[in-house]
C-alpha cells in the first residue's frame, strides 16, 4: 500500500496532509459518517468533508485546536475523551478515528470499548515502542526520542508505551478483530508488504478494527 500527498488547503497554500493522516483518509470510504477523536485543528476531518463527501464531528480538549477547527467551519466538541463518550449514541458513526492518541489515554480499554460502541469501524494509529531503535536506546540507558516518540520522558503526554505485539493482544482481549494492519516506517510511509518482523521495524502502525 502506498500513500499519496493529499493537499491541506485549510492549512495554507502548498500545505499537505500529514502522511499518516493521508493514509487514514485512504481507508475511509466516500460519504462516511466520521468521528475524529483528538482531532487537533481538524486537518483530517476537513479533508474528508472537502474531498470525500464525508460528514462528521471532531473532538479535542485543547482550546487552541478547537478554535482553529471551528474557524474551518467544522463541527467540533470540546471534550476530554478520558471521560468516555457518554454524549454519543450507539452506532452513530461509520468510522471512529483516533490518531496517535491511545498512548496518551489513562484508561485505553474503556475508550476503545466506547469507540466500538459508537462506530461500526475503529481506526487507530499508535507509536511502536518495540522498534529496534527504541530497544537499542533503552539498552544504552535512555528513553527513546524519535519522530514517533518526540518528547523527553519528563515532558511527554504519553502515559502508555506498547509494542505492536502487545497492542494486538490488547485488541483481541477486548473483543476487536483486526481488519487491516499497516505498519509504518519512521517517515510514516507503509512498510513494504510482506516484510516480516514488523514489531521490530515499524515506528508505528495504523489498525482498522471491528467488534467481534
Amino acid at each position: 500500500m502506498t500513500t499519496r500527498r493529499w493537499p491541506d488547503e485549510n492549512a495554507g497554500p502548498g500545505a499537505f496532509l500529514r502522511a499518516d493522516l493521508a493514509l487514514v483518509a485512504d481507508l475511509i470510504p466516500e460519504g462516511s459518517r466520521v468521528l475524529d477523536l483528538g482531532c487537533g485543528s481538524g486537518s483530517l476531518l476537513a479533508y474528508l468533508i472537502d474531498h470525500k463527501g464525508c460528514t462528521g464531528t471532531g473532538v479535542d480538549s485543547d482550546h487552541e485546536n478547537v478554535i482553529k477547527a471551528m474557524r474551518r467551519g467544522l463541527s467540533i466538541i470540546d471534550l476530554d475523551i478520558e471521560a468516555g463518550l457518554p454524549d454519543f449514541a450507539d452506532n452513530t458513526y461509520d468510522t471512529v478515528v483516533m490518531s496517535r492518541t491511545l498512548q496518551a489515554i489513562r484508561q485505553p480499554r474503556r475508550l476503545l470499548e466506547e469507540m466500538g460502541r459508537v462506530g461500526e469501524r475503529v481506526i487507530v494509529s499508535v507509536p511502536n515502542f518495540g522498534l529496534w531503535r527504541n530497544r537499542l536506546s533503552v539498552i544504552r540507558g535512555h528513553m527513546p526520542i524519535s519522530k514517533d516518540l518526540p518528547h523527553t520522558w519528563y515532558d511527554s503526554p504519553n502515559v502508555r508505551y506498547t509494542t505492536l505485539t502487545d497492542l494486538e493482544a490488547f485488541f483481541a482481549a477486548f473483543g476487536f478483530e483486526i481488519e487491516q494492519r499497516i505498519p509504518l516506517v519512521e517517515s510514516w510511509r507503509p512498510l513494504r508488504r510482506g516484510v516480516r518482523f514488523a514489531n521490530l521495524l515499524a515506528g508505528s502502525a495504523v489498525y482498522v478494527l471491528r467488534r467481534r
